[in-house]
């Protein structure tokens, strides 16, 4: 039975979405401020479904520090909040979320978003035990079992959604993608998350990248390729 650590200040909320949750079979964790929830990442949730505007500790602040605490960074973290500006959405993702939530949400698509999100994690668990062979293009070594990125013989770390779409790219090199497609062939068609999460990601994997960002590139008016040419 997958576990989620459903964190909000809001007893209702809370309430409300642990008995759609518990419907579909998940474990719910509760927590109802930032603190909390940090000390209840020691129960190894599967999932965290995030509030943002919290009292003592925004949920911004709350995932910066599971991103950067190397026992859970890799739990995927899903913020469900009031705020409905794209700057937000986008400061998430950038955080490391792989989702963004808005409420009100209707319980269906609350659930279908989660049941997506959970997919993609036991989709990678369930590949890491076959057997699947390493990527090598120009200078760049990838391996999928792992989730580590070599280049020129430098490790790199990259989180999950980023190691997924550079994977992606790197496994088509010259093919030019569209956001779009990007999003659905990385997110699937049951996420919804806007076309500037590709752009946010593209930019984090650059920075990584540094001397060699130019891997990643950008066709004008149409979206993202790889490309070895310079390497």
């Amino acid at each position: 039975m997958n576990k989620i650590l459903l964190v909000d200040d809001e007893p209702d909320i809370v309430e409300f979405l642990k008995y759609n949750l518990e419907k579909e079979n998940y474990n719910v964790i509760e927590s109802y401020n930032g603190t909390q929830a940090l000390q209840k990442l020691s129960e190894n949730p599967d999932l965290i479904l995030l509030d943002i505007m919290m009292p003592d500790m925004d949920g911004f602040e709350v995932c910066r520090h599971i991103k950067e605490n190397n026992s859970c960074k890799d739990i995927p973290v899903i913020f469900l909040t009031a705020l409905s500006r794209e700057s937000d959405e986008i400061k998430g993702l950038e955080l490391g979320a792989v989702d963004f939530i808005r409420k009100p949400i209707s319980p269906q698509k609350f659930i279908a978003r989660v049941n997506s999100n959970l997919r993609n994690r036991t989709g990678h668990n369930s590949k890491e035990s076959g057997s699947i062979e390493k990527l090598a293009v120009g200078k760049v070594l990838i391996n999928p079992v792992s989730y580590k990125v070599f280049i020129d013989g430098s490790e790199m770390y990259f989180p999950k959604k980023e190691f997924q779409l550079f994977h992606f790219l790197a496994s088509n090199p010259e093919r030019v993608f569209s956001r779009e497609e990007l999003l659905k062939r990385i997110w699937g068609d049951e996420v919804y998350v806007v076309d500037r999460t590709i752009d946010v990601h593209v930019r984090k994997i650059r920075q990584k990248l540094k001397e060699f960002s130019g891997y990643i590139g950008t066709v004008k008016g149409i979206g993202y390729k790889f490309q070895t040419q310079n390497y």
